[in-house]
């Protein structure tokens, strides 16, 4: 049977998702979890029928990477999880056709981008956003070189405490790069960076470069939210995502003790007392 897997991972241990000789990466850990599980002869490439929505870049994370491929029916998001790596996590499941293909049927993938921009405008955000949605050629935004066109929607929601912007792209598909130089130039128009007139010399015929051209945002604050399928249900594995939870709940206490560390520092350094 074929099924497809929803998987949620924390990036920043992995070398990003596609397979590379020495590093560890997203695809090496589940093909290793299911040779362990006897789901995979040693001596295979991959899984009959195996594709992935979409090949996430080093140090970025999902919420709802999507894998499909030929597997036992006790395959099951928790039997999966015995085996995978601590910050890779599998959380639901749907049985699909047997040529379903996890990247060519997708219809759409969502990503939000969480933007550090306390001093930014949210209103220039939202008009960068809205000028770069649409139809356009993004050429200036990715380093491929064909399959720069796509239809963007993106959309610009402001965090409760202030300092952060939730950048959300919705496309069919995302040329290399596109959504971290999309973050970048964002950010650069709602500071004053830039003016927001750069949103049409970017989507402009002509090729930018140096000074002008867009760099890509850090790669930590990105997640793959969702990949949509159409009528594909996703059945959430109730042990799957409790755990799933529970290892995120953890990792977000600890950054938030962490991020505390670096308050007293800072704060230390900028109002240092005697004694």
């Amino acid at each position: 049977m074929r099924r497809a897997f929803r998987l949620a991972y924390d990036g920043r241990p992995f070398y990003g998702f596609q397979r590379q000789p020495d590093v560890p990466t997203v695809e090496d850990t589940l093909f290793d979890a299911l040779r362990a599980h006897g789901a995979l002869a040693e001596s295979a490439d991959k899984p009959e029928g195996y594709a992935a929505a979409g090949r996430t870049d080093r140090g970025v994370s999902a919420r709802a990477q999507t894998v499909a491929f030929d597997c036992p029916e006790w395959l099951t998001p928790r039997a999966l999880n015995a085996e995978l790596h601590d910050a890779l996590w599998a959380w639901a499941h749907a049985d699909v056709p047997g040529n379903f293909h996890a990247t060519h049927h997708a219809r759409y993938r969502e990503y939000v981008y969480h933007l550090y921009a306390p001093e930014a405008d949210p209103g220039r955000a939202r008009e960068a956003a809205r000028r770069l949605s649409g139809v356009h050629d993004f050429h200036n935004l990715t380093s491929d070189e064909t399959g720069t066109e796509r239809d963007l929607t993106l959309s610009v929601e402001s965090a409760a405490d202030g300092d952060f912007l939730a950048l959300r792209a919705r496309a069919g598909g995302f040329p290399r790069g596109l959504v971290r130089r999309l973050a970048a130039l964002v950010q650069s128009v709602a500071t004053g960076a830039a003016p927001v007139s750069k949103v049409e010399r970017v989507l402009g015929a002509t090729e930018l470069a140096g000074p002008e051209g867009v760099p890509e945002a850090a790669p930590e604050p990105l997640v793959l939210v969702d990949v949509g399928y159409g009528d594909v249900t996703f059945e959430r594995d109730a042990r799957a995502a409790a755990d799933t939870r529970a290892f995120f709940a953890d990792e977000r206490a600890h950054h938030r003790a962490l991020a505390r560390v670096a308050d007293t520092v800072a704060d230390g350094v900028e109002r240092p007392r005697d004694g």
